[in-house]
């Protein structure tokens, strides 16, 4: 506690023979003022207060169910015997110098335990003293303490708590911290007091020494063995700093008890035989007088004689541990005997052939050892539970900030997913790796906004949101985003022509039209279209928004031109067509829509409409003339049959001439025709001079001749055909024989053959002749009556 002490000048006068002398004149209690701080409620622990249980505990029962971790063990009634305390006042004298401690509200290193003071057991707490303790016991030194500390002086005010036990472990231990009202001025160059924990068989030797500083050769636990360079109130004693390091300070601040001073919580070991009887024994004691009294404070629960479980460094293992992934764990009991038996369990279950001191856990769940002494009904136990969690996967990754003006700062869970896809992973996100090691709290708390640096590292713990945990790096990229711009070789075409598009602003594109990521496409183009790309940074970043640019597909050239057909002397209009902005150049030169031309041939027209052109060609072509496929003349009446072809696949309508064409009639059918008279028939389709021509004799044969010299129908006289070429004839009779043949030169038959009269029958004739212009055969047959009279 921090003591507010008179000038230390009033000691600063006494000369150094004052504090080393054997025969120091017994010290004047200081006058301490109080302060706000000690007078505050709570500033102290508690020391056997009311409304503690252990308050009223005997040493049996302090030692049983507050100092030993097994307390509440059945077994541990028989194993622990024959507490005692010295000076041995009941639980409920004021003045006993033993006790049960509770830290209250203070921060004091241990929660609760046991208490041994050289003065009143309350004063060492509960409120502020204003004087030292000073507390004078019917006691004097004890042997058993000077021979294992070696004071400087002589001892006093002996409190001891001891009691035999039988451990069932190869290794008893326990905490405990060492305070003194001696840290006061220069008192710890010289006054002594000193605690020590002492151990032997029951049976009889000599006891060890628990209490002994834990560095090689530090020595026992004393006022003068541990204490700093300087004193309390600041000046250096001149004494040194003994074993500073154990010294845990002045009560200048956390007040907590009513001495000046204490240790660190320090630990007591020693080595034992299971299931052998030994003799425990704590003292304490003044040095030289009783004005100042000490105090050693055992923690509750760490006086442990049982069977511990090590890690496989030996360490202690707490009474849980968390395991991840079901890694397997090894667990030794620290007692390791070959004349001990050992029985595993599991969650209550023996395992079986699981009778050593060691087992390897493989699987979350409570494992409990049990050593049993032969002879000894209580077997040692210790359990341990282990927890079990899953560990998320994760990898290494990075995460690309593509900043804009509106934009600087990185959104760490996007980064998440690319981390991590174990469901219920969390992330923590720290700038220092030793950060992350340590899993503190220093992480960064808006994931959403952080600002980083471009090639930054951010070290992740994913943790299964308990102990489960893994670190990865998550590397940050920032880049800014860039902006595309697009542009077009050509804004509008003709269906099928090829344009070149252009983007800029990127090192790379994504073309929504095309497979590549260059900045230069090709696109051949048959209707409107719009081409749309995103830029790409150096790292990835693509453009906010597309590039777009419309390459609109004018509608096609075209025109109504077919090959048309048309007879020799006809004219006729080629209409190449018309469209929006269409200009015309003819292959005859002319630069107008239509045209008319007379003659046979090949004829072109090249269309353009300011983007692009086009040629079209027509073929005009002789169309064929209607020709006489028939001619049928009987009783004056002259019948043409023609046959008429299509021009251009238009069905045409015919007229007709029998003079040559000097007049024309639409019917086919002539009357009043002469006999025996060449005509020269014409058929032509209507509006052209498509002209068919067939010369035609209006040959006509009585059927009958009486060659009687009367003058009628006397012969059959074919004289007219004589002028056409290649005329022949014959007169056959019934049975095919040839009776006369005409010519030329002998074209009358007169019913006679070789003079003589031939009889009255039926006889046939036949007979050809050409057409002189037309080279038309024709062919006339048929019968005739020939009547001879005797």
């Amino acid at each position: 506690m921090k003591r507010y002490l008179l000038l230390f000048s009033l000691f600063a006068v006494s000369s150094s023979s004052l504090f080393y002398s054997q025969h120091i004149t017994p010290r004047k209690p200081q006058k301490e003022k109080a302060s706000n701080l000690t007078m505050k409620a709570g500033a102290f622990i508690d020391v056997n207060a009311a409304g503690y249980a252990p308050t009223d505990y005997t040493p049996l029962q302090l030692v049983k169910d507050i100092l030993i971790s097994s307390g509440t063990n059945s077994c541990v009634t028989p194993t622990v015997s024959n507490v005692q305390v010295s000076p041995n006042l009941p639980a409920g004298n004021v003045q006993r110098s033993w006790g049960y401690f509770h830290k209250g509200t203070t921060n004091f290193p241990f929660k609760d335990g046991i208490v041994l003071t050289t003065g009143y057991a309350n004063k060492a707490g509960n409120s502020y003293i204003d004087t030292t303790l000073g507390d004078d016991l019917p006691t004097g030194s004890d042997p058993d303490l000077v021979a294992a500390t070696n004071p400087t002086a002589t001892l006093n005010d002996a409190v001891i708590l001891e009691f035999d036990f039988v451990p069932t472990s190869s290794q008893v231990k326990f905490n405990y911290l060492f305070a003194s009202e001696e840290y006061t001025g220069s008192f710890p160059c010289s006054f002594s007091d000193a605690f020590a924990l002492l151990l032997r068989p029951t049976a009889g030797g000599p006891y060890v020494n628990m209490a002994v500083l834990p560095a090689p050769g530090t020595g026992p636990v004393s006022v003068t063995n541990i204490h700093p360079q300087n004193s309390f109130a600041g000046f250096d004693m001149g004494c040194g700093a003994p074993n500073v390091a154990f010294f845990g300070g002045y009560n200048t601040t956390n007040i907590e008890t009513n001495f000046n001073g204490r240790t660190v919580p320090l630990q007591a070991t020693a080595t034992v035989v299971p299931g052998q009887s030994y003799h425990f024994k704590m003292v304490l004691a003044d040095a030289i007088d009783s004005s100042y009294d000490s105090a050693v404070f055992l923690e509750g629960g760490s006086f442990n004689i049982g069977v511990e479980l090590l890690d496989p460094n030996g360490g202690t293992l707490p009474e849980e541990i968390n395991v991840c992934n079901n890694a397997p764990q090894v667990i030794t009991a620290s007692v390791n005997d070959p004349n001990m038996n050992y029985q595993w369990f599991f969650n209550g279950v023996a395992i079986q052939g699981a009778t050593t001191p060691t087992i390897t856990a493989t699987q979350p769940g409570s494992y409990e050892i049990q050593v049993t002494f032969p002879g000894n009904p209580c077997p040692g136990k210790a359990s341990i539970k282990i927890n079990g969690g899953a560990t998320p996967s994760a990898v290494d990754a990075s995460l690309l900030l593509c900043s804009t003006p509106d934009v600087t700062w990185f959104d760490l869970t996007d980064a998440m997913p690319s981390i991590s896809t174990t469901p219920g992973a969390v992330f923590h996100f720290y700038e220092d790796q030793a950060d992350a090691l340590a899993q503190n709290n220093d992480y960064i708390q808006d994931v959403l906004h952080y600002t980083g640096n471009d090639g930054q590292t951010l070290y992740v713990v994913v943790s299964n949101g308990s102990f489960c945990s893994t670190m990865v790096e998550l590397t940050l990229l920032k880049e800014t985003r860039p902006t595309v711009s697009l542009v077009a070789s050509k804004l509008k075409v003709c269906p099928g022509s090829t344009v070149e598009l252009t983007a800029t602003g990127g090192s790379t594109y994504e073309w929504a039209n095309f497979q590549g990521t260059g900045s230069v496409q090709t696109a051949t183009v048959y209707n409107t279209t719009t081409f749309s790309v995103y830029a790409l940074g150096a790292k990835g970043c693509q453009s906010s928004l597309p590039a777009k640019v419309t390459v609109e597909v004018v509608p096609e050239l075209t025109s109504p031109l077919r090959d048309v057909e048309m007879c020799q002397g006809d004219r006729i209009t080629l209409d190449a067509g018309a469209g929006p902005n269409y200009s015309y150049l003819w292959s005859t030169g002319e630069v107008t829509q239509t045209i008319n031309v007379d003659n046979w041939g090949v004829y072109t027209v090249k269309i353009d409409n300011g983007y692009c052109e086009k040629t079209f060609t027509v073929n005009v072509m002789g169309a064929a003339s209607p020709f006489v496929s028939n001619v049928d003349y009987s009783n004056n009446t002259l019948t043409i049959t023609a046959e008429v072809p299509t021009i251009n696949n238009i069905p045409q309508t015919a007229e007709y001439s029998i003079d040559g064409g000097i007049s024309w009639q639409d019917s086919n059918v002539f009357t009043n025709v002469q006999d025996n008279t060449t005509y020269n028939i014409q058929v032509r389709s209507v509006g052209t001079h498509c002209v068919g021509a067939l010369e035609f004799f209006t040959f006509q044969v009585k059927n009958i001749i009486t060659p009687n010299d009367d003058g009628i129908n006397d012969t059959l006289d074919l004289t007219a055909l004589g002028g056409f070429n290649n005329f022949t004839g014959s007169i056959y009779d019934r049975y095919g024989s040839e009776m006369f043949r005409f010519s030329k030169e002998n074209p009358i038959w007169n019913g006679t053959v070789g003079g003589k009269k031939l009889p009255t029958a039926t006889y046939w004739y036949k007979f050809n002749f050409q057409y002189p212009k037309t080279k038309s055969t024709m062919s006339q047959s048929g019968w005739i009556m020939l009547k001879n009279r005797e």
